[in-house]
């Protein structure tokens, strides 16, 4: 896979939980949703087009998990809403957000909709072990 580095914003707005098989799992910090993001361990990679066959099929077995992992830290999960932008940060990644009627962005992107609430350290402990239980790492 080449020599990987998270971009420096995910280290800023984020929480690393682990490597699966071809992501990097990171846990977004903003405690108003559940909200995992996974950046492929492939250097350069910025468009899905940027990974093999193979890695794309991962990729997908991965966003999978990360929505299970999303619907087990506790914030009811109506919707699952899964993008890959990178309009921002363009290193390769995908958002996986657990949403409901109601949150603070409903129904619109939780994307530029306001400053992020950071999660204090008990709440941060309590659901970077539940998705790294429900990941498996």
């Amino acid at each position: 896979m080449g020599m990987f580095a998270p971009d420096p914003a995910f280290l800023a707005t984020s929480h690393e939980l682990g490597d699966l098989p071809l992501c990097q799992a990171r846990l977004q910090d903003d405690a108003r949703y559940p909200w995992i993001v996974l950046i492929p361990r492939v250097e350069a990679a910025r468009e899905l087009e940027d990974l093999s066959p193979g890695d794309l099929s991962r990729l997908t077995d991965e966003i999978l998990a990360a929505g299970r992992a999303v619907r087990a830290l506790g914030a009811p999960v109506e919707k699952l809403n899964v993008g890959a932008l990178g309009n921002v940060t363009p290193q390769l990644h995908v958002h996986v957000v657990g949403r409901r009627a109601g949150d603070p962005a409903w129904p619109g992107p939780v994307w530029g909709h306001s400053p992020a609430q950071p999660h204090d350290a008990e709440k941060l402990a309590a659901v970077t072990a539940a998705a790294r239980a429900a990941l498996g790492l």
